[in-house]
């Protein structure tokens, strides 16, 4: 994978990562916890954020210069347990 952009913004908000896996382009948002008390990393990705970052992957490839054979979403969680290694998970096309 290659990373394309990072940290992207306008005025209707940010993309964390947006990178190149072959003829894919993914936006991907990148969720960091430091324990479960309110679920996994990834399942704070609600519906609202997830429309949110399609809107706003429609303005970043307007803005580009395509052709845009496939795209994807994909959500990256980060688990940073007090006393453990990191556990990070990289779940590609999950919305």
């Amino acid at each position: 994978m290659e990373i394309v952009s990072r940290n992207w913004r306008c005025r209707y908000g940010e993309l964390d990562l947006i990178v190149r896996d072959a003829d894919v382009t993914a936006f991907v948002e990148v969720k960091t916890r430091t324990g479960l008390g309110f679920g996994t990393p990834a399942e704070s990705v609600t519906f609202t954020k997830q429309q949110r970052i399609r809107r706003l992957a429609l303005l970043w490839l307007s803005e580009q210069q395509g052709p845009w054979r496939q795209i994807r979403f994909d959500v990256v969680s980060v688990l940073l347990a007090r006393g453990y290694e990191p556990e990070i998970d990289h779940l590609k096309a999950v919305f």
